[in-house]
Formats: C-alpha cells, structure tokens, sequence
C-alpha cells in the first residue's frame, strides 16, 4: 500500500513538473484532472483576454451601479458572486457564437476566462460599495 502512494506521490510531482508546447509554441501546464485523464492550463497571461476585461468591464458598471442603489436605500451589501459568473459565461458565450457565425476565428471560450469575469465584475463592485 505504501509502494502505491509512494508512486502516485512520484507520478503527481513528475506531472506538476511537465510542460508542454502548444501548437502557438506557448507552455502549457499539465494538471491532473482525474485518476485517468490529464488536462492542460494556458499560462495565466493567454488567460487574460480583451473579450474577458471588456465582459468584466460591462458586468462590474451594472453591478456598481445596482450595488450603490442598494448599499445607500438598505444598507446591505448584496452578494453577487455566482450572478457575475452567470452573466460572464452568457456573454462571453453570446460572443464568440455570434463571431463564429459572422465567420470571424475565435479561440474558444474557457473556464479561466469565467474566472477572470467574475473575479474583476465582484472587484468593480466591491469597490464602488467601499468606497
């Protein structure tokens, strides 16, 4: 039993360890996803894209807006975490489908760029309620 926990200990510092090129010649981590399957992760600066920082741009002024509104009538903050995740996914999504039907090459929409949405829309609004 130890012998296997030894190897998978070995087997996931060798994974974590790995790098791999990419067609675009940039690295890519490899990061175990389950027991049988590994996936590849850009590197954070191809994560961060124009269409993510306008989305969060968009999403974090309604979000400002309605948390001011909010924050001055009850004195609540209201929590908007998954609501931002939400709307990200839907118009990032609505983006690149409209692009692919206009025939304009996108890369594909990703987790990280979800991530990076949500993260920057709560950021905007956070900041407009505190001040």
């Amino acid at each position: 039993m130890d012998d296997i926990r030894r190897s998978n200990g070995q087997e996931m510092e060798e994974i974590s360890r790995k790098a791999v090129e990419n067609f675009e010649g940039q690295t890519r981590e490899e990061v175990p996803d389950d027991e049988d399957s590994k996936r590849t992760l850009m590197p954070w600066k191809s994560q961060i894209t124009i269409r993510s920082l306008v989305a969060s741009v968009f999403i974090g002024i309604i979000y400002s807006i309605v948390s001011m509104k909010l924050g001055l009538t009850t004195g609540l903050i209201p929590n908007l975490n998954v609501s931002a995740a939400l709307l990200g996914y839907v118009f990032l999504k609505t983006w690149t489908t409209v692009l692919q039907k206009l025939g304009i090459k996108t890369a594909p929409f990703t987790k990280q760029e979800n991530t990076m949405v949500q993260t920057c829309a709560v950021a905007c609004y956070a900041i407009a309620f505190g001040g």
